[in-house]
């Protein structure tokens, strides 16, 4: 086990690109969530990897999402999991369904967290959170704005 630098607890963790995963944090960096679609058969799947989850097919390739899904289950944090974490409290953290059909992890963006229901259109937000690394948010469809 790691034991964490007291130095870096209040820094949070960025995602680290792989092979698998570099189109796609890519894509983010332009704006845009790019999704796998197997040309063998048809799936379409969510986050990157070599093969397909459906079929084992390496015929994959990257499409541009529309960015648009609704909210499947969340959970709004109060309590923050650690140093890092503690100025965005509350926030909430979003199991958003895809119109596409993936299902992603993610976070609200622009809004308030308590006031998430479950069903709620969202769109994606591309946001620079250091200069190399693009995370996607989301927010909601119209109205719902920030009371913070």
């Amino acid at each position: 086990m790691r034991l964490i630098d007291p130095r870096e607890a209040h820094v949070k963790p960025l995602p680290t690109p792989d092979a698998d995963s570099r189109d796609y944090w890519q894509g983010l960096k332009d704006g845009k969530l790019l999704l796998q679609h197997c040309a063998a058969c048809g799936h379409v799947q969510f986050y990157q990897q070599a093969i397909c989850r459906q079929c084992g097919s390496e015929e994959l390739e990257h499409r541009a999402a529309s960015g648009r899904g609704v909210v499947h289950s969340y959970s709004v944090v109060h309590r923050a999991p650690g140093p890092a974490f503690k100025q965005e409290t509350p926030y909430a953290v979003l199991l958003v369904e895809l119109v596409e059909g993936p299902r992603m992890i993610s976070s609200l963006a622009d809004a308030d967290p308590t006031q998430v229901e479950f069903d709620m259109p969202v769109e994606l937000v591309c946001e620079q959170v250091g200069e190399q690394v693009v995370l996607p948010r989301f927010r909601p469809v119209g109205g719902l704005t920030d009371g913070r």
